[in-house]
């Protein structure tokens, strides 16, 4: 009897569901100085300005629920694109969403209009995906074949990466070429509700997007011809996966950074649960995703370093060695 058989879906989705709003809870409990959640959180509800419910409401919360929303992005996109392309190995960069919104935060760190305004730099993340979106979009809208589609996304992401890279090499000090590796390394430190509120609508329009293909993902494992025969239209499913995964990750990227891997591994670890289901993976895999960021946030903060190791350099550490075991089990299926 598998996994998928003997825990039902809805189990499956309230476990990770409890999961991810515990760490979440953990996470605004977490930080350099002891704190009281159940006092600031009673403070908090009832009106009452004291320092510890300010540091809840301005920093710990927006911070945890920033890591659930972009976890969960970056999970749900993640089993998207494996659904879609029918490759273990993709994840939300491959098509060119993330590196072109890491693109746009760069353009205006390097523009000096972050100084100005602290919504500056998630708004040019987000400008910078939807120009990913739109340009693969277009090749969708043409009734491109998906191999058409991935080289597309492979070249808008060497260019975006070219071109942050050119940013680096022009910087007019170090020190605001030194603030750009920073952001790019990945993190949740200092972000507020400002942030949180900006990037809310479009994730939950990109996951709308993302879990209405839940059926034709499930139709795809049959192959496109018999997707086609059973009336899903394979070039609109592309167009919804795009602009979902350019809203979501796009989103997530310009106010975190680049954290890597969680779209990778979080379906795999969901995948004993799916079953041959990847319209079922969807949200499994957000839930996983969201519970992997928050950990891993969690963890830069309890290890001994100061400052804090960057969100994404955690999730690098863990995710590579994963990835390698990922090839090595692949290719034994192969052999």
């Amino acid at each position: 009897m598998t996994v998928e058989t003997r825990i039902p879906y809805p189990a499956q989705v309230a476990g990770l569901t409890v999961l991810a709003l515990a760490l979440c809870g953990v996470s605004a409990a977490v930080g350099y100085v002891p704190f009281d959640l159940g006092a600031a959180l009673f403070d908090l509800l009832a009106g009452r300005p004291t320092l510890p419910a300010l540091v809840l409401a301005e920093l710990r919360l927006p911070r945890a629920l920033l890591g659930l929303l972009v976890g969960f992005s970056l999970g749900l996109t993640g089993a998207a694109m494996q659904g879609w392309l029918r490759n273990p190995l993709a994840e939300p960069g491959l098509v060119g969403v993330s590196s072109s919104a890491a693109l746009g935060a760069v353009i205006v760190f390097y523009g000096g209009l972050s100084a100005g305004a602290s919504l500056a730099l998630p708004l040019g993340g987000m400008a910078g995906a939807a120009a990913a979106a739109v340009l693969l979009n277009l090749m969708a809208a043409r009734g491109a074949g998906t191999t058409v589609l991935v080289i597309g996304g492979i070249a808008i992401n060497s260019l975006a990466g070219a071109a942050t890279a050119l940013a680096l090499n022009l910087a007019p000090n170090p020190y605001a070429a030194l603030e750009i590796v920073f952001w790019l390394m990945g993190s949740l430190a200092d972000r507020g509700t400002g942030q949180l509120w900006l990037v809310l609508p479009p994730m939950l329009a990109g996951w709308a997007l993302c879990l209405s293909g839940a059926r034709a993902l499930d139709a795809l494992t049959l192959g496109e011809d018999a997707a086609r025969s059973l009336g899903f239209d394979l070039v609109a499913l592309r167009v919804r996966l795009i602009a979902g995964a350019a809203l979501a990750v796009g989103s997530a990227v310009s106010v975190t950074g680049a954290v890597g891997f969680v779209g990778l591994v979080a379906p795999h670890l969901m995948r004993p649960l799916a079953g041959a289901r990847p319209g079922r993976l969807l949200l499994l895999a957000g839930l996983a995703g969201a519970s992997l960021t928050l950990a891993a946030d969690i963890a830069v903060r309890l290890l001994p370093t100061r400052p804090e190791l960057k969100l994404g350099v955690v999730t690098a550490l863990i995710g590579a060695p994963f990835l390698i075991v990922l090839i090595a089990r692949l290719r034994r299926e192969e052999a």
